[in-house]
């Protein structure tokens, strides 16, 4: 199911658990009408979107964590593949989104730390790092959120990128991508290409 990715060099991904608006961001990015919906788990398999002039690929990958009507064991084998997909292809991948909702990122992310456990979007911005992957957390639907700066602080805190957040612009981008407003993640990817010697992307963010 993972086995349809374009043959290109570069590619920037987009991760996070199900119904955070990855889809919409996805839509915003290329212009395409991507499928989204209300339900979680609309997106199971990865969605690619290549141009036929550029050698370059963004990838919707498939959301994880709750998914209704999916079983626990689906939901854990597309969390196996996400990562495995990462790792086949993290040389080509010149920047990881990971997609969070901003009005609930901390909530979900505190009543899943333990002693033992580590929250799956927390797991995976160090997996990406791990592998060599900048990784950039979109903080979406801002608009649904009361205090931008504490909001800010708070989701940085728990990534380990200490407040203020204003010091992690490459890394903390804050959005609303139904309302089109994505500029500070478009910013935050650019640096990424840049470093990566790819200011022809620049085109696409």
């Amino acid at each position: 199911m993972f086995e349809t990715r374009p043959d290109r060099e570069a590619e920037v991904v987009l991760v996070g658990r199900s119904n955070v608006g990855k889809s919409t961001l996805m839509r915003e990015i290329t212009g395409y009408d991507v499928a989204a919906g209300k339900r979680p788990g609309v997106t199971q398999k990865p969605n690619h979107y290549d141009w036929v002039g550029p050698d370059f690929v963004i990838t919707d990958l498939p959301g994880f964590g709750f998914m209704e009507g999916v079983p626990a064991d689906r939901r854990e084998a597309i969390k196996t593949d996400i990562v495995r997909y990462i790792e086949t292809h993290a040389e080509k991948i010149l920047a990881g989104v990971v997609v969070l909702d901003g009005s609930a990122a901390v909530e979900i992310i505190d009543r899943h730390s333990g002693p033992e456990s580590v929250p799956h979007a927390v797991e995976l911005f160090g997996f990406l790092r791990d592998v060599g992957i900048p990784p950039v957390l979109a903080v979406n639907k801002m608009d649904k959120v009361d205090s931008r700066d504490d909001c800010l602080d708070a989701i940085g805190d728990r990534f380990g990128l200490y407040p203020p957040w204003r010091q992690w612009q490459d890394t903390i981008a804050p959005i609303t991508a139904k309302r089109g407003n994505i500029d500070a993640l478009n910013q935050a990817v650019r640096g990424h290409l840049h470093e990566a010697e790819r200011d022809d992307l620049f085109q696409f963010f």
